[in-house]
């Protein structure tokens, strides 16, 4: 553990050790654009509305989110990956600026666009999404700049996060490099996963999927934990057997958490009574926190629970939003987390 020989025995003392940690996400950034209007009548041209624009908003987006939520805990994000040489690209660097943000991590490519998430909303309601993006793994001359930044920034980091897309920027050689080079460095690694690089993850100190990701993943299909905990169970053993995680954390929306340690002692956290706006967003500020916590050596259930409540707590707010440290301080004494 880098960043602390003795894990915080208080809430506050563990709130203030977040300030002096720095945190390395490598992944898929990318911008999230909204489009507000009103839509009062057809279009002549083809049945859909037509919306009159009344304000549009830019906001930063994937792995530039969470390094938002790692920002609100107070501990200090350096962000690790590739954007495009275009005006998506230029507001992602603006953004990132006006947010005191590091850009020294951001490889630019004139090979590939800046992914940029557009919505067009009018009454409260998302009429249509509108992606610019592409897939494909980075060419050579990016993975070989990607590496490069990581490498140099990671002797600064107390806590890699690997926060993954699956727009092409991680992929399996790549992340096998880096979980690497973080081990021999003795800085701990938690990844948020997608389907393509899910296998991609072994020796990672916390694998955090979805119950979809997870079935996805492994191929399995099982039921919801209540009614098919054996089989859920049973996949997370298997994910265990081929990752080889010291931590395996699960989403299960409205259930909350699962956790399971390296003594495999599993623990069901359930969610909390909200009322909910906007899931969007809420498994950021979840690999945030666990991020924190890994770092810190807090034991695994008190990982857990600290992020169950933070992303319950972002999904009281509308869109993507990072978590607000105090209210999450005042929760977690509420409920008496550690």
């Amino acid at each position: 553990m880098p960043a602390a020989a003795i894990p915080p025995t208080s809430l506050p003392e563990l709130f203030a050790a977040f300030n002096h940690l720095t945190v390395l996400i490598v992944g898929d950034v990318m911008m999230d654009a909204y489009v507000w209007g009103k839509a009062a009548r057809l279009s002549p041209e083809a049945p859909v509305p037509v919306v009159n624009v009344s304000r549009t908003e830019q906001r930063l987006g994937g792995a530039a989110n969470v390094a938002l939520n790692v920002q609100a805990l107070g501990a200090t994000p350096l962000l690790c990956a590739v954007i495009g040489e275009d005006q998506g690209g230029d507001q992602l660097l603006e953004l990132l600026q006006s947010n005191q943000l590091s850009a020294e991590g951001i490889v630019r490519s004139g090979h590939r666009p800046t992914t940029v998430k557009q919505r067009i909303l009018a009454h409260g309601q998302q009429l249509l999404r509108i992606d610019s993006e592409v897939e494909t793994d980075l060419n050579a001359a990016e993975n070989t700049d990607l590496t490069a930044r990581f490498e140099q920034l990671l002797s600064r980091a107390d806590v890699v996060i690997f926060e993954d897309y699956d727009k092409g920027v991680l992929h399996e050689a790549s992340i096998r490099h880096f979980i690497q080079l973080a081990r021999q460095r003795g800085i701990p690694t938690v990844v948020d996963p997608k389907k393509k690089n899910f296998l991609a993850y072994r020796n990672c100190t916390l694998f955090k999927p979805n119950l979809k990701e997870l079935r996805e993943g492994l191929k399995l299909e099982f039921g919801d934990t209540d009614a098919d905990r054996p089989h859920f169970e049973a996949a997370v053993a298997r994910l265990r057997e081929v990752l080889t995680p010291e931590i395996v954390l699960v989403t299960l929306s409205e259930r909350g958490v699962f956790v399971e340690n390296g003594e495999l002692t599993r623990t069901y956290i359930p969610a909390h009574l909200r009322s909910i706006s906007d899931v969007s967003g809420a498994g950021d500020t979840v690999i945030s926190i666990a991020a924190l916590c890994v770092a810190l050596g807090l034991p695994a259930p008190v990982t857990a629970a600290l992020a169950n409540l933070g992303g319950g707590l972002v999904c009281e707010q509308v869109g993507v939003v990072p978590i607000e440290k105090s209210l999450l301080l005042a929760e977690a004494q509420e409920k008496r987390v550690l």
